[in-house]
């Protein structure tokens, strides 16, 4: 607890030893909670302010970039109402209806035009899927109002390896969703300005900085800034997709044909097919199970709200897919990679008017946002897995907006990395696409119907639950063996392997903090004989260069915490021994003087030498070594220092039994 000052502190406040004069550092509350002989000692720590004007300028970027810190209290202000939350939980599965016809299509079209009347089933079939999957989530969000994403409800029911697959699997899924989702929203802005197809990797990069940058200003402000667009694409599709049926039907402005002629066949017309373009159809699906993994973030009743946005996003993602096939199915567009089939729709049923290109901006905008959706709920996933000591315990951190910070910056990094190394190509990305969403999915499932038919009692409920997760893990199962199958070759093994190295990772690291956990821990007994017994008398070795005022500083730091102080000088030329030595006894240091010779010039390796034998003589008891070190004016003259303090702190850092202490000395400016 900070120390106060004899001065009398301001109202409100307490000045602490150190503090300038008319800085704020903490404040005393006043609470009558807390007892009157008491409050003085409940102090609350203001937001810091650097002391040096760099310092003072990065913090004043990071405010207008981040914002000011919330405190923790605020967090309750920070959730979302069903409006918010639909544009932030539901961005990535409504965008995915922009690219996902696109992709069944690009599979049917290897089979010439006799294949693209396929594309209608298979629309067909995938919101069908949709439709069962939104409802076993329905039934998830009320069982786990908590939070009920995969990992957590497989926890619960299925145990500890198939929960650590379906975060492994949801973990891949999100980082790929950034990706692709990025990659999208690009290629929809390059199709209306084919010049700046060249730059479509650096334009990828910076849509991440700036999806990254509003997630770290906090869930709330993020669901603010991504509502415009996500309402935006949903009107435009709406309208759109009104213009096209009566274009169908004949009424209205008449369309602008497409000319994209149907390349020759490549392959024939087979199930396994047919089963390709489902399983690259089934994209649509991607980040459904987000509502149920961020149920804690709505509003209250939280599981009401979350059930009727999750209910929302459904309906709208099916409208407008099946919407969008439809008029595949009837205009005829052809996939290619200069232009999207939502552009060549638009431009089918508009021509270039304002309409076509407010479509194009209100598609790029949701699909560049949609990554929002596993900035929302990737963060959240990790803080799960570093609660039970899966991932480091950073990633429970917090940051300034009440954001999880690490696990933003690790997404952010991890999806420009996809990204630059296949170019913002959405074609080489879908591949590895799906597998981890379905492989969560069907976990979720399995274990919620698990779930009804262990915990429940027997009744209409239970029966009810039994048949609508039971169904969802059985169609999301069958779908992810067809995903499997079909997109292996393609790029699917890598996530197949990724996923197992990420198991095996969560092991280690939990493996690691159960071994310190166990080490650590503190036997009661034991603590109290420590209590009742005087602890020995630390030993004390002082390195020192020759006589300085930080020699003489940390000599005397070491006199006044032992008696059994050695001081050692590592001597490379007989000469500046022996300087030391007069000097040593002309100022009478009633202390030992070891000099060690080097004559090989070697400074680390006999002083490491010397302080382990020191520490073997000693019987092994702590031995401290205090190291004088004197500081630079300025951050510039620190390289004009050979740092060795910093290295003999680095070299005794494995050290059992050895303490480093340093006692700096401040040059003057």
């Amino acid at each position: 607890m900070p120390t106060e000052s004899t001065e009398e502190p301001a109202p409100g406040h307490a000045t602490v030893r150190g503090q300038r004069p008319g800085d704020r550092y903490v404040r005393i509350v006043r609470s009558a909670d807390i007892p009157q002989s008491k409050r003085d000692y409940y102090l609350i720590a203001e937001p810091t302010v650097p002391e040096t004007s760099l310092g003072r300028g990065i913090l004043t970027i990071k405010r207008l970039l981040i914002g000011r810190p919330l405190q923790s209290a605020q967090a309750e202000h920070q959730r979302l109402g069903k409006i918010k939350a639909l544009a932030v939980f539901s961005s990535d599965a409504v965008s995915s209806s922009a690219y996902a016809t696109e992709e069944s299509l690009r599979i049917l079209v290897l089979a010439g035009a006799a294949a693209m009347s396929y594309v209608l089933p298979v629309g067909i079939a995938i919101t069908i899927l949709l439709a069962i999957v939104a409802f076993s989530y329905r039934q998830t969000v009320f069982a786990y109002p908590q939070g009920g994403g995969s990992y957590i409800v497989t926890k619960d029911n299925l145990g500890k390896m198939p929960s650590l697959l379906a975060g492994a699997s949801l973990m891949t899924d999100y980082i790929l969703t950034v990706a692709v989702s990025i990659s999208s929203g690009v290629a929809a802005v390059t199709s209306a300005v084919t010049r700046l197809y060249p730059f479509r990797v650096e334009l990828a990069v910076a849509a991440i900085a700036f999806i990254t940058i509003a997630n770290l200003r906090g869930i709330r402000e993020s669901g603010t800034i991504f509502a415009i667009p996500t309402y935006a694409f949903i009107f435009g599709m709406i309208i759109m997709l009104v213009l096209g049926f009566m274009a169908w039907f004949g009424v209205g402005p008449t369309p602008h044909p497409v000319h994209y002629p149907i390349p020759p066949a490549t392959s024939g017309l087979g199930i396994f097919l047919i089963l390709r373009s489902f399983s690259s159809g089934c994209t649509a699906l991607t980040g459904v199970e987000a509502i149920s993994d961020g149920v804690p973030a709505f509003k209250k009743p939280e599981a009401k709200n979350a059930a009727t946005t999750l209910i929302w996003m459904a309906l709208v993602l099916g409208t407008i897919f099946l919407g969008l096939t439809f008029l595949a199915h009837h205009f005829h567009p052809v996939p290619n990679n200069n232009e999207t089939i939502i552009s060549q729709l638009t431009r089918t049923i508009v021509g270039r008017t304002p309409f076509y290109y407010f479509i194009q901006a209100a598609t790029a905008g949701i699909l560049l946002i949609a990554a929002n959706t596993s900035f929302a709920d990737f963060p959240r996933m990790c803080s799960f897995l570093a609660r039970d000591k899966f991932l480091p315990h950073q990633f429970l951190f917090r940051g300034d907006r009440l954001a999880y910070s690490i696990g933003i910056g690790v997404l952010a990094t991890a999806a420009g990395i996809l990204v630059i190394v296949f170019k913002a190509s959405v074609n080489a990305l879908i591949p590895l696409y799906a597998v981890g969403v379905f492989t969560a999915f069907t976990m979720s499932q399995a274990s919620m119907t698990y779930r009804h038919w262990k915990k429940e009692p027997p009744g209409r409920n239970r029966n009810t639950g039994i048949m609508i997760n039971g169904t969802g893990a059985l169609v999301t199962g069958i779908t992810t063996i067809i995903i499997i199958a079909t997109k292996f070759i393609s790029g699917a093994w890598i996530v197949m392997i990724i996923i197992p190295v990420l198991i095996t990772q969560f092991l280690a690291i939990r493996k690691h903090y159960d071994r310190v956990h166990d080490q650590l821990a503190v036997d009661p007994d034991r603590l109290r004989q420590r209590a009742s017994s005087r602890p020995q008398e630390p030993v004390v070795v002082v390195p020192i260069d020759h006589l300085s005022q930080a020699a003489i500083r940390a000599i005397d730091y070491a006199r006044g915490i032992s008696t059994d102080v050695t001081v050692v000088h590592i001597a490379d030329e007989p000469e500046d021994a022996k300087a030391l030595r007069r000097a040593w006894n002309d100022y009478h240091f009633h202390l030992p003087l070891v000099i060690v010779e080097s004559p090989y010039r070697e400074l680390l390796g006999p002083l490491v030498n010397f302080i382990e034998q020191t520490h073997r003589e000693k019987d092994n008891r702590t031995l401290t070594v205090v190291l004088p070190e004197f500081v630079p004016a300025h951050l510039y003259e620190i390289p004009l220092h050979n740092q060795t303090a910093w290295r003999l702190r680095t070299a005794l850092w494995t050290h059992p039994g050895v303490v480093v202490t340093t006692v700096p000395y401040h040059l003057a400016r």
